[in-house]
């Protein structure tokens, strides 16, 4: 249990590719996470709830309870910002809708500290750099579900056998050239666009791959920030006294956590939504 003592308190916390409804969701990591932070602000940043792999019997309890704990975490006074991914576009038609201390968007611009801030998903640059792997584009995926149900079997008879853990699709990622230009491609046209409009940060999601460097081009430089997932990395960026840090969540007791394999419940996409669109929140 985390008590409002222990809590952290970034000024920012950043976190997409949660894919809430998808087999692959490591919910129960995701919400061990939120109860050690108070931020500010909460972005999150594209594909929380996966519309494309969505069914109304598979929705775990911990899936339910991390919904349940952004609006408790809206309730005790976090802005939460909610940008729209290619996952969770069906959240595109409530653009610019405000409740509170809850909003949700398409893209989002800040300024802090002085620095100059662009958070969006990233799918859009997906025509770019289309003709690149196109499996790799859609991650979130059933297949991508599939690899990661495989993975999480073969790694608990690692664990039992004392090795070292896998990972399927990170190893897939790194031996495939096609798969790394992807990334290479993703990150670099994030950074040439982000420079052009004079921001001084770009945080994107969708590729599934955490990240922080400098880029540069002939016309500047950018921080270019990618906060990873909720599947295997168990990563966020938190933005505290004018730096940006990377966090690997990697303490959680699973066996203390809801499990994810418990029956789920049958739930409607409207129901969900309902949760963060109604005023009074639960």
């Amino acid at each position: 249990m985390h008590s409002m003592k222990n809590k952290r308190k970034p000024h920012i916390v950043l976190i997409s590719d949660v894919h809430l409804g998808a087999i692959g969701a490591n919910a129960s990591a995701l919400l061990d996470y939120l109860k050690t932070v108070k931020p500010d602000i909460l972005i999150i940043n594209g594909d929380f709830i996966d519309g494309w792999n969505f069914k109304k019997k598979y929705f775990p309890k911990a899936h339910f309870e991390v919904i349940r704990r952004v609006i408790k975490m809206i309730n005790q006074g976090t802005m939460v910002y909610y940008i729209a991914g290619n996952h969770d576009e069906f959240m595109r038609q409530y653009i610019n809708v405000k409740l509170g201390k809850f909003s949700v968007h398409n893209q989002l611009e800040l300024e802090v500290d002085g620095k100059k801030m662009w958070f969006f998903h990233g799918d859009i640059f997906d025509a770019s750099i289309q003709g690149r792997m196109k499996l790799l584009a859609k991650l979130g995926g059933k297949a991508y579900d599939l690899l990661i149900w495989c993975n999480r079997q073969v790694n608990v008879w690692l664990e039992l056998l004392g090795q070292e853990k896998m990972s399927f699709s990170k190893s897939i990622k790194n031996s495939v050239k096609l798969a790394v230009k992807w990334v290479q491609d993703f990150e670099t046209v994030a950074a040439d666009v982000a420079i052009k409009k004079g921001m001084d940060v770009v945080a994107c999601g969708h590729i599934h791959t955490p990240q922080q460097r400098i880029i540069s081009t002939t016309e500047g430089q950018v921080l270019y920030i990618n906060s990873g997932d909720w599947i295997e990395n168990n990563s966020a960026m938190e933005y505290q006294d004018g730096e940006w840090q990377l966090v690997q969540h990697t303490t959680y007791n699973p066996s203390a956590q809801i499990s994810e394999t418990e029956i789920s419940a049958e739930v409607e996409m409207d129901s969900l939504l309902a949760l963060f669109l109604r005023k009074k929140a639960i």
